[in-house]
């Protein structure tokens, strides 16, 4: 009985391995794609003075404008033999990691950054009134595509992120600066897996969000703002 029981166990742990490892086609791929600001060069023009200092910074969470019947589909991988799997965020909406990894770069710039503000529609008649809050980032996220193609002898991860950033005033209620970014990447690797396919992401995401505060009027928009 016990050895009985073994085998099916040695069974059930083989399976359970195909399953993880790629092979299966069938279900979904989910993969975290998180920024990490920690090793991000900011630059001079963008870091707050002292005044600038004595006023926050506050982020909404970003607005999915993609023509997809399911916003939380954010790439696709080919299998070897054809099959297309989604791709899915694992821990958090695209919408709230994109809000989050600016209000990461922000703080590493030396902002006073406010938690993540509910999604502003960027109209400005609409901008919020939060009396702590002086700057407010919003914007729309119009591409998202977090994709492999596996073959051999490699397998092919590309990314494209395109999004729109609005700045404003929010005691003025009035929009300050718009500016878009677009970020791609690509890369081969002889192995597939979710966390390679995670960083790749990753990895556009920062430079989408590098690319948008390395505009210098940018900068001094949100540091003119927040001296007032």
């Amino acid at each position: 009985m016990k050895k009985t029981q073994l085998h099916g166990l040695i069974f059930l742990l083989l399976i359970m391995a195909f399953s993880v490892s790629g092979c299966a086609t069938t279900g979904i791929y989910s993969i975290s794609m998180d920024y990490d600001a920690e090793n991000a060069v900011i630059p001079f023009y963008l870091k707050p003075d002292e005044k600038a200092l004595q006023s926050i910074i506050g982020v909404a969470e970003f607005t999915d404008t993609r023509k997809i019947e399911d916003p939380l589909v954010i790439g696709r991988v080919i299998e070897k033999g054809g099959n297309r799997v989604l791709v899915l965020p694992k821990y958090s909406r695209p919408t709230h990691t994109v809000a989050d990894g600016m209000r990461q770069y922000l703080r590493k710039a030396g902002y006073n950054l406010s938690g993540v503000v509910d999604t502003w529609d960027l109209k400005e008649k609409n901008i919020p009134k939060i009396s702590h809050i002086r700057v407010l980032i919003g914007g729309t996220i119009e591409e998202m595509e977090i994709n492999c193609r596996r073959d051999f002898p490699t397998n092919t991860y590309t990314t494209k992120l395109k999004m729109t950033i609005h700045i404003a005033d929010m005691q003025e209620r009035k929009i300050l600066y718009r500016t878009t970014v677009e970020a791609t990447t690509s890369y081969e690797h002889v192995a597939f897996s979710e966390d390679r396919l995670g960083y790749q992401a990753s990895v556009a995401l920062g430079e989408a969000i590098e690319k948008t505060f390395a505009k210098i009027e940018l900068a001094d928009k949100i540091n003119d703002a927040l001296s007032r």
